[in-house]
């Protein structure tokens, strides 16, 4: 029978909830979470992106403002932007818009954000956190393909997990994430498709999160009975949006499924709003 579809909207909207719950908490204590989100530039995706980010705050109570600045900056000067808000006791989150223009090192900035400051989790210190299953912030698109999982109630002990993708916002932080949850694991990457072994992985795995941005890299007929796919990938092509996996056979096979669009999409979103909730609670505890 066809898969159960995983609505990433109705799942976020669970998470929006509590959210909500907390910010009125905070509230009669005088606290409103606040977020700097800093753009380097002037990217038209980024700016978009920017603005939705600003439009899911606002609609929960949380503050969010825009630190653009221009794309010829020096190291220096965006070094010191960023540590002025880290010491802002106003500001609770601090996100660095990606693409940075080529002169400037993302890796180096992201490991300048506080780490208790760091809603987008991709401070070194807190993806050391995730090997041993302390994390209080981890990176939103691998948290919400957690949560994505974990809305079908499979008990991942020993379960054969496939991610296919190893970047460091999703695919890496996402196996560590379920490596603490004793999953078997198996992360393919560029190298595995070359060699001819991806089909092999995939075919075995009863969890399949796939995350390349490639469209319907995967075919529909690789993914195995009864499995959990996981499709964060976005690809537009010839004006509709689609997934990395193909589709429509693919739900004939899964046992849960994730649509694109309005499946990992609104649930990332959502995530980034209960990190600012752990970031706000974590700076509320020192």
């Amino acid at each position: 029978m066809p898969a159960t579809i995983l609505s990433g909207k109705e799942i976020a909207a669970t998470i929006k909830n509590r959210v909500t719950e907390h910010l009125h908490a905070f509230k009669e204590q005088g606290i409103t979470p606040n977020i700097a989100a800093i753009q380097v530039g002037d990217n038209p995706s980024s700016s978009i992106y920017l603005k939705a980010q600003r439009n899911h705050c606002l609609s929960v109570g949380i503050s969010h403002q825009l630190q653009q600045i221009p794309a010829d900056v020096s190291t220096e000067t965006l070094a010191a932007l960023i540590q002025r808000l880290n010491e802002n006791p106003a500001i609770q989150g601090i996100i660095l818009q990606m693409p940075l223009p080529a002169h400037l090192d993302a890796s180096l900035f992201q490991s300048m954000i506080s780490p208790v400051k760091d809603i987008e989790g991709v401070n070194p210190e807190n993806i050391g956190k995730i090997i041993y299953g302390k994390a209080r912030l981890a990176p939103c698109t691998a948290l919400a393909a957690t949560r994505l999982i974990e809305e079908t109630g499979i008990d991942p002990y020993g379960k054969e997990m496939v991610i296919v993708g190893h970047s460091e916002i999703v695919g890496k932080p996402l196996a560590l994430l379920w490596l603490n949850k004793f999953a078997t694991l198996s992360v393919c990457h560029i190298a595995t498709s070359q060699s001819g072994h991806l089909q092999s992985h995939v075919e075995r795995a009863e969890i399949l999160v796939v995350a390349v941005g490639k469209a319907h890299l995967i075919p529909g007929s690789w993914i195995r009975e009864g499995a959990i796919v996981i499709d964060v990938g976005i690809n537009r092509v010839h004006g509709t949006i689609i997934g990395d996996v193909e589709y429509e056979t693919a739900k004939e096979r899964a046992s849960w499924i994730t649509p694109v669009p309005g499946g990992v999409g609104p649930v990332t979103t959502a995530m980034l709003l209960h990190n600012i909730i752990e970031a706000t609670k974590w700076q509320m505890s020192l």
